[in-house]
């Protein structure tokens, strides 16, 4: 099966014409560009409407970088910006079950893993330990650990407590004023 030119231009988006720094940091115009280009497409993917693109390791990726990459940029700061996460760790655990990992490269591997460790299950980030380790860059790997130590600690993220209409522990209030506690 070949990828679809939906999925193939998710892909080229990410990889080709977006720059690594534009992936994690807070950036208007990056945030437009997405949701012009791939708002229907995450629309879509929310709806399971992509399956199709699940026949290729390439196609399954988009779907997941769709939903977990693409939600967070379209949706900064709402809730919504999490409310894809369920969907885009089943797909991934299902492209690492279907062995997806052994045909992508190392960049590709880690956004394919990404869901695992946006997870706030301590469970999800056992896993998510060990196939950071042996699949991807030692880099995504030390922040794999950064993030399961975190929900080692508080079982969520506090960085997403206000955004989420969560209540802050003392604890967490206190981690969230210390350098590098926000993702």
């Amino acid at each position: 099966m070949s990828l679809l030119p939906e999925a193939k231009a998710v892909l080229d988006f990410w990889f080709m014409e977006s720059e690594a720094k534009q992936w994690f940091f807070k950036d208007a115009a990056f945030d437009q560009r997405i949701r012009e280009r791939f708002l229907e497409q995450l629309k879509q993917a929310a709806a399971a409407e992509l399956y199709p693109w699940r026949t290729t390791a390439e196609g399954r990726l988009a779907e997941i970088i769709v939903l977990d990459q693409f939600s967070r940029n379209v949706y900064r700061d709402s809730p919504q910006a999490f409310s894809q996460d369920s969907i885009a760790l089943v797909l991934a655990q299902e492209a690492v079950e279907a062995n997806a990992l052994a045909q992508l490269n190392a960049s590709q591997r880690s956004f394919l893993l990404m869901p695992y460790m946006h997870s706030e299950s301590r469970a999800i980030h056992q896993v998510a330990e060990a196939l950071f380790k042996a699949h991807t860059p030692a880099n995504n790997y030390d922040y794999e650990l950064r993030h399961k130590e975190i929900i080692d600690r508080f079982g969520r993220y506090p960085h997403r407590n206000e955004v989420l209409g969560r209540t802050s522990s003392e604890e967490e209030i206190a981690f969230l004023k210390q350098p590098g506690s926000s993702f």
